[in-house]
């Protein structure tokens, strides 16, 4: 056979093995410096685009809520459960302890979308730390589109999370004093009640000097150093075809040249 031949045989076999590959990987980084915010194990989801977390100048829902205050996306997956939504969920965990992603740490989690054709578009929600209710997440459930109506993954697709991603839940006061989590000394169920609505991180009246008021302070970690800056990457996701998908591409291939040569 021809390196042409060859060539042509393998776009056949395998493209439209990873095309329609419905396990996917989605692996999660935290890009900060060191010394710099980490992030709680995220919650993610594949759906038929009609599951929506939240929306900015919206009241934040419990799970919201529980994710951006206490890390706790057990509420979040459970209103996705119950929303009627078609679709999967879970979380990707850290792979150290303690949980959160740490600066420069790396995580994935295999996930199986069922049917590609209906669960096609990508949701995700992680709390900021430490801080009173900061989270990453998505607004629009449509924004981020991983298979095509006929099932096809349109990846790799790659998202990054920037600081001006970010957002304030608006549940509870920014005061680092009181009740925010994962620094030292201070209980993270006793913050006061703000009663708001979800704000880009930035468009919060003393934000800067929230941030600023959180460097030095002792976390779980260690000390936070980098106060965290409009424009700064924080977090990379990338949504990879499962290795298993090229595995099957391969024995096509080759049960493919075999059936030739004889």
């Amino acid at each position: 056979m021809t390196w042409q031949g060859f060539a042509a045989l393998l776009a056949l076999v395998v493209l439209p093995v990873t095309a329609t590959a419905e396990n996917v990987t989605v692996e999660i980084t935290n890009n900060q410096p060191s010394g710099g915010f980490t992030f709680s194990p995220p919650w993610v989801a594949f759906h038929d685009g009609t599951f929506d977390a939240f929306d900015s100048g919206s009241a934040a829902s419990p799970g919201i809520e529980a994710v951006a205050e206490l890390a706790n996306a057990s509420v979040l997956s459970g209103e996705f459960a119950s929303s009627g939504a078609s679709g999967v969920d879970g979380m990707v965990p850290s792979p150290d302890a303690p949980p959160p992603f740490i600066p420069g740490e790396s995580g994935s989690m295999m996930f199986d979308v069922g049917d590609a054709s209906v669960n096609r578009f990508f949701s995700f929600a992680s709390m900021l730390v430490p801080s009173n209710d900061f989270f990453l997440g998505n607004d629009n459930p449509l924004g981020y589109e991983v298979f095509d109506g006929g099932g096809n993954f349109l990846g790799p697709l790659t998202i990054e999370v920037y600081s001006d991603d970010v957002w304030d839940a608006g549940t509870e006061v920014n005061d680092i004093m009181n009740g925010p989590a994962f620094i030292v000394g201070q209980d993270a169920t006793m913050g006061m009640s703000e009663d708001g609505v979800v704000t880009p991180l930035f468009d919060v009246p003393g934000v800067e000097g929230y941030l600023a008021s959180i460097v030095g302070m002792e976390t779980p970690i260690g000390t936070l150093t980098n106060a965290l800056m409009p424009g700064e990457l924080v977090a990379t996701i990338n949504i990879v075809p499962e290795p298993g998908c090229l595995v099957l591409a391969v024995v096509g291939l080759a049960v493919a040249l075999r059936r030739r040569h004889t």
